[in-house]
């Protein structure tokens, strides 16, 4: 006589076990399924873009990514489409179908409104409206005033213009500048702008009350990305130089490793600054590059 089975004795437990046995299977699957969709383990570096096209990544998209143009600037000389900004930044770690924040160069000027600037204005406060709006800050003219670092007068192409005019987005501002009760004392330190992209390089000498030198870029690939590696006058956190001197600048391309690497060498003893010497000496560290127009990596 066949004795009956374990779980013929106790159907409710074989219907446990099955129960078991595909919750495990769902389980299972759906693991797979998360690891599948989120693509786990495959990450990437997300590349350098800025100053390449839009429409070109886009084209060549190996990895799916979703560009995402949040503004556009006209750039005189530029071409449109031109990334301009990325967010996240180049050598993030990404997965594939990442969106990609971008802002681009417009393919033709717009109008841009000036800017009340001569109402008292300081010079650092109009260098950031002409920006806000689209309009970028060109050369400074000192002259005799009371009011230092304060705006007098705007022009463009030669000619006065006026809070409200309309010009081309992208255009340069040209500003008159009051240089103060003592012109002696019109002077300042020039900003330290080496490892910095031109645009913020612009803002930050127009800024200090110094003018854009000439401008070489011998050797780049990017001009957008570029960034300086030589700037005459030199940074020493000390001298004073008159205000609108002319800042020459020299870029070259690079990655964010040279640009901490370029940084860290012109890196100047803040206790020199903060207590210089009797001979007025700054401290270096043991390498100064860049004594020629060449790269010193």
């Amino acid at each position: 006589m066949k004795k009956d089975s374990f779980f013929s004795k106790h159907p409710i437990i074989l219907q446990l076990v099955w129960m078991a046995l595909i919750s495990f299977a769902i389980i299972i699957l759906v693991f797979i399924g998360i690891r599948i969709y989120s693509r786990h383990g495959k990450v990437y570096d997300l590349p350098e873009m800025v100053g390449l096209s839009v429409d070109s990544l886009q084209r060549d998209n190996a990895l799916g990514l979703d560009f995402i143009v949040l503004d556009s600037t006209y750039r005189d000389g530029m071409d449109g489409g031109v990334i301009l900004t990325q967010d996240p930044k180049a050598g993030t770690v990404i997965k594939k179908g990442r969106k990609i924040y971008v802002t681009i160069t417009a393919f033709r000027p717009s109008d841009a409104v000036v800017p009340d600037l001569t109402g008292g204005v300081t010079l650092r406060t109009a260098i950031s409206q002409l920006e806000s709006v689209g309009l970028v800050g060109g050369k400074l003219k000192f002259v005799d005033s009371p009011f230092r670092n304060t705006i007098i007068e705007m022009t463009h192409n030669g000619r006065i213009v006026n809070a409200g005019d309309k010009l081309s987005n992208g255009a340069k501002i040209d500003l008159v500048v009051g240089i103060g009760d003592d012109p002696a004392k019109a002077h300042s330190t020039v900003p330290f702008v080496i490892g910095k992209k031109s645009d913020r390089v612009r803002r930050e000498i127009l800024s200090a009350s110094f003018n854009i030198g000439s401008e070489n870029f011998d050797g780049v690939s990017n001009r957008a990305a570029a960034v300086v590696y030589k700037q005459q006058p030199s940074y020493d956190g000390l001298t004073q130089i008159p205000f609108g001197t002319r800042v020459n600048l020299w870029y070259c391309d690079a990655d964010e490793q040279k640009i901490h690497k370029m940084v860290e060498e012109y890196r100047i003893d803040s206790s020199a600054i903060g207590n210089p010497s009797a001979s007025g000496e700054i401290e270096w560290g043991e390498s100064q590059p860049f004594e020629d127009e060449g790269l010193n990596w």
